[in-house]
């Protein structure tokens, strides 16, 4: 069996246990609730409109763009929707080159892909799983038309080098700020940097609906028409805020605003982001505390905060030294009833992509496919739980500290 079919194994085998839990066990995520979800999602249906682009709709975008400094913002039914969106607006074509890094989820490539893109995959940096930003200017041809900078954990990539090669190059950055929400770039808010971007609101992120997502638009050459194709290619949004007499078919597009109950549901969360964000936040703290000894030993690596970075305790992740240590860590980890999880696969070695990459090494991606773990981080995951989690790694290498 090769190793990339090994590790896809054993991912699988970790989602099926994830979801049939034994009693007391630790899981790996819990979605939260902060008690008004279904009171607003009862005033949304009580308003009398629970399709697309209602009341809640409305609320969360003017929440993100007051905050956040977004120019616009659409509500989507993923992050993957967005990132389609982006493709659309970008008007991606057959052999069009979109540059993204290999350690990502597949939705950041298959946003393009979908439309004929050619993707040129970026390594990683060697102390974080971001894009190398000092490797993406010998990726660029005269075919590129896009940098994808994925913002994994919610720690910022580069983004005033990737945006300066962008902008020397006259090619557009769509940053995947799928874990990112509430997390900066030298003061700026991630999202608000790239021409477009896309944020994700599945049960894992920090703040969630279940399934949804965002497109944020930040270059007013897109405005209109990103709107437009939210809105199944018609100029529909336009004509309910009364700026045209009819709408009608104006433009491809497709069915990509979420229901108003996902929005309320949504809503809720957002008006808690800070007592989710300092709870996070604490919990991030007392992982880095509790295994900081590891590190100095030189057992594990821990996250690393960028200067130019804040850290929004998205999720919090060590690297071991090899696949083989992972495996046995995750298995003692099991039999100690506390799920932890890794990801990705590096996508240019994918069955999918794999004959279409251009056969470069991407060491980096592929070190962090074998080393990474995602340890249980939720907000009602308590400091007595975290403990047990951090003890039980102590454990597992205290074997190697003996001997």
């Amino acid at each position: 069996m090769s190793a990339y079919y090994q590790i896809a194994t054993i991912q699988t085998f970790q989602i099926d246990f994830n979801l049939q839990k034994p009693m007391n066990t630790i899981t790996f995520n819990k979605p939260y609730m902060t008690g008004k979800e279904t009171h607003y999602m009862y005033k949304a249906v009580e308003s009398g409109k629970i399709s697309g682009n209602g009341i809640y709709t409305q609320k969360c975008q003017r929440l993100f763009e007051e905050k956040f400094s977004f120019r616009k913002t659409l509500l989507t039914t993923s992050c993957t929707d967005a990132l389609e969106m982006a493709a659309i607006l970008l008007d991606i074509q057959p052999d069009d080159e979109v540059i993204v890094p290999s350690f990502t989820f597949v939705s950041t490539a298959n946003a393009f892909v979908l439309h004929g893109a050619k993707i040129v995959f970026a390594d990683s940096e060697t102390d974080t799983p971001n894009i190398d930003a000092d490797k993406i200017e010998a990726l660029i041809t005269s075919k590129t038309k896009a940098i994808v900078p994925v913002h994994y954990a919610g720690m910022a990539c580069d983004m005033k080098k990737i945006m300066e090669i962008a902008t020397r190059h006259g090619i557009f950055v769509v940053e995947d700020a799928a874990q990112a929400i509430d997390s900066y770039h030298n003061g700026q808010a991630l999202g608000s940097i790239g021409h477009l971007a896309a944020f994700s609101f599945h049960e894992t992120k920090n703040i969630i609906s279940g399934e949804g997502g965002m497109l944020v638009i930040n270059d007013e050459r897109f405005s209109q028409r990103a709107e437009i194709i939210w809105e199944k290619g018609t100029n529909r949004a336009a004509f309910f805020r009364g700026d045209v007499n009819k709408y009608g078919w104006v433009d491809k597009g497709s069915s990509f605003l979420p229901s108003d109950i996902i929005a309320a549901f949504l809503y809720a969360q957002l008006e808690n982001l800070e007592i989710i964000q300092t709870q996070r936040k604490l919990l991030w703290d007392n992982y880095l505390k509790n295994l900081k000894s590891l590190e100095i030993e030189g057992f594990i690596n821990l996250p690393r905060v960028p200067k130019y970075a804040t850290n929004n305790a998205h999720m919090f992740y060590i690297t071991v030294s090899n696949l083989d240590v992972r495996t046995r860590l995750i298995a003692h980890l099991k039999a100690n009833r506390i799920m932890a999880v890794f990801h990705y696969l590096s996508l240019h070695k994918s069955p999918f992509y794999a004959e279409k990459h251009d056969g470069r090494d991407l060491t980096q991606s592929d070190i962090f496919e074998e080393t990474i773990i995602r340890l249980p981080l939720f907000f009602e995951l308590s400091l007595g739980e975290l403990k047990k989690v951090t003890d039980s790694i102590n454990d597992f290498f205290l074997e190697r500290r003996v001997n």
